[in-house]
């Protein structure tokens, strides 16, 4: 564990502040929900919660069958950080989200991009950014934005279609169903 040299007091309700520089570093938001863990130390451990986070076997089951059926590489992600990868970019899966693919999450925007067009995301900073063609579209679950899926492609002369739209669409809204139960 890191020090911060911060030190906050618990109010008279029980609730203390997380600075703002600790929230921005760690993408906490306003209403964004946080695990709290002890350990026998008596240390009190908050934790981003990630309600996809929870279905990561689950997720990175169908990440493998999106890129077996659409022949791309296939990453599921939280609103923080990748949590399924297939066909591709494992070397991505816990790495954090780049800042734009986050804005387009939060905003509900699908992606349907080549390189170099306009709307073309950096998806992250760890090398995923050589691909050619992606498309994105956001996980909803009971009205909230709780992640995305993505088909990523490397060849230059391709481009995504109905067919992969499509397939995001479905995998998005199956995902988002799931956690609804």
């Amino acid at each position: 564990m890191k020090a911060t040299g911060i030190v906050r007091r618990i109010d008279d309700l029980g609730r203390i502040v997380i600075p703002k520089e600790i929230r921005r570093t760690l993408r906490i938001r306003e209403a964004d929900p946080l695990e709290i863990f002890t350990d026998r130390d008596g240390e009190i451990i908050l934790k981003k919660y990630s309600p996809i986070g929870e279905m990561s076997t689950f997720a990175k089951q169908y990440a493998e069958s999106l890129a077996q059926v659409s022949g791309h590489t296939a990453l599921i992600a939280d609103r923080d950080q990748f949590i399924a990868a297939a066909g591709g970019c494992k070397q991505l899966l816990g790495k954090a989200i780049s800042r734009e693919l986050e804005e387009k999450i939060e905003n509900r925007e699908s992606v349907m991009a080549k390189k170099g067009e306009k709307n073309f995301v950096p998806i992250s900073g760890e090398g995923a950014e050589d691909t050619a063609n992606q498309a994105i579209s956001p996980i909803i679950c009971e009205g909230d934005v709780i992640g995305a899926v993505m088909l990523l492609n490397n060849d230059p002369k391709t481009s995504m279609g109905d067919v992969e739209q499509k397939l995001i669409q479905s995998a998005a809204g199956f995902l988002g169903r799931q956690m609804e139960q």
